[in-house]
């Protein structure tokens, strides 16, 4: 942190008193009261996402750069035995938030003090390891990898949602410059597709799936359904014209869904905005 920069504490509670900031205070659940705020995040159209790709067996879950206490909340609700794991000891936006969460909650969640690439649990120690929002902000990413590949049981599920990522260097700059705090803070960052996939693949783990920025409500949220239909569409609209673009996105057909897939993968193949957000599942091999 250099003297021209705040803390990421400071930086949410500026976000919270800009009135015209409310809707991704909000979005991102910064907004108290914080269990009230987990409990929107666990009823979410990008948890409810979440939930079908994670094990159907809950076990131990590790959840990395932990913030809140959102997605730990929203885990042990769904029946993991969690442990948080946050640097910040902050009572806004770290362990202490996630202690007044977990105490309010009553639910199975650890909280510990720490960062991700220097962790003190023991080797197999987790059947789940899941992190939001926090692989881009990695002081060494194959450190951070490495330890997350060393912490999980073989046959273990790794799950890093909402991960920004640019096409090249030079959108690193127009990342940053349009991000809401980092001119705050200083803490953003976004790295090539290649980058996170090199730093799984040394890590030993397996890439099972990769979600693009369009292709799962864990990414496109808080875009609702409807919105990223009209965003899908709009090239079918100019190719085909807008009759026969609302019969097929508004039809009940069975084929409906396999459509709305195929236009979502090929929006986020074209796509290269700076910043846009991938979801990234792996497994560790037996």
């Amino acid at each position: 942190m250099t003297d021209n920069f705040i803390s990421w504490e400071q930086a949410v509670v500026w976000l919270r008193q800009q009135p015209e900031q409310l809707e991704l205070v909000c979005s991102c659940y910064y907004d108290d009261p914080l269990f009230a705020a987990a409990k929107r995040f666990a009823a979410s159209i990008e948890w409810l996402a979440t939930v079908k790709l994670l094990p159907h067996m809950p076990g131990r879950a590790l959840d990395f750069g932990a913030g809140r206490g959102i997605s730990s909340y929203a885990l042990a609700a769904a029946g993991w035995q969690v442990t948080a794991l946050e640097p910040d000891s902050s009572d806004l936006v770290g362990t202490g938030a996630i202690n007044a969460l977990a105490k309010e909650s009553q639910l199975p969640i650890t909280v510990a003090n720490g960062y991700a690439e220097e962790m003190e649990f023991d080797n197999n120690s987790f059947d789940l390891v899941y992190t939001r929002e926090v692989l881009h902000h990695a002081r060494d990413l194959n450190s951070m990898m490495c330890e997350a590949a060393r912490v999980l049981k073989p046959g273990g599920m790794f799950f890093a949602c909402r991960e920004h990522v640019i096409s090249n260097k030079l959108d690193l700059q127009v990342f940053k410059e349009n991000h809401a705090l980092h001119h705050l803070y200083g803490g953003e960052y976004a790295f090539l597709l290649g980058e996170y996939l090199a730093a799984i693949h040394t890590s030993g783990l397996k890439v099972k799936r990769i979600y693009g920025n369009y292709e799962t409500a864990i990414n496109y949220f808080p875009l609702s359904e409807d919105r990223l239909c009209e965003i899908i569409s709009s090239p079918v609209r100019k190719l085909v014209g807008s009759r026969l673009t609302d019969f097929l996105f508004n039809s009940q057909a069975p084929w409906f869904d396999k459509l709305v897939e195929l236009m979502a993968a090929l929006r986020t193949r074209f796509d290269d905005t700076p910043g846009r957000l991938y979801t990234f599942v792996a497994i560790k091999p037996l």
